[in-house]
């Protein structure tokens, strides 16, 4: 029973965290200009053409955050995405998140 409440208290304190980088503390604009290196995989609105790569446009910007941290620490692998996300700040990241949060996913 302890390992659940601890548990749940650590998922509150991650979910706290995250809410505290919302698109009110990032730059849409700037993740809009960070985002021209993105384009050639992920589409000029987030979408992407090319079925093997994942549309960005409307995902929650907590979970892109994550994923980018994720490829940057190297804790989630993959051959493109790594050297990618390596140059990308805290900051940029918070950029990117908020700018492909707030993309119609239907690409319009």
């Amino acid at each position: 029973m302890k390992k659940i409440k601890i548990s749940a208290v650590a998922l509150i304190l991650t979910a706290a965290s995250f809410a505290s980088t919302s698109a009110l503390a990032a730059d849409v604009e700037a993740g809009k200009a960070k985002s021209s290196t993105c384009v050639a995989c992920h589409g000029m609105k987030g979408v992407s053409m090319i079925p093997m790569y994942p549309n960005l446009a409307g995902q929650k910007e907590q979970y892109l955050a994550a994923q980018l941290k994720a490829f940057r620490d190297g804790s989630r692998k993959n051959m493109i995405m790594a050297p990618m996300a390596a140059s990308l700040s805290d900051e940029d990241i918070a950029n990117l998140a908020a700018y492909y949060a707030k993309l119609d996913p239907t690409g319009k």
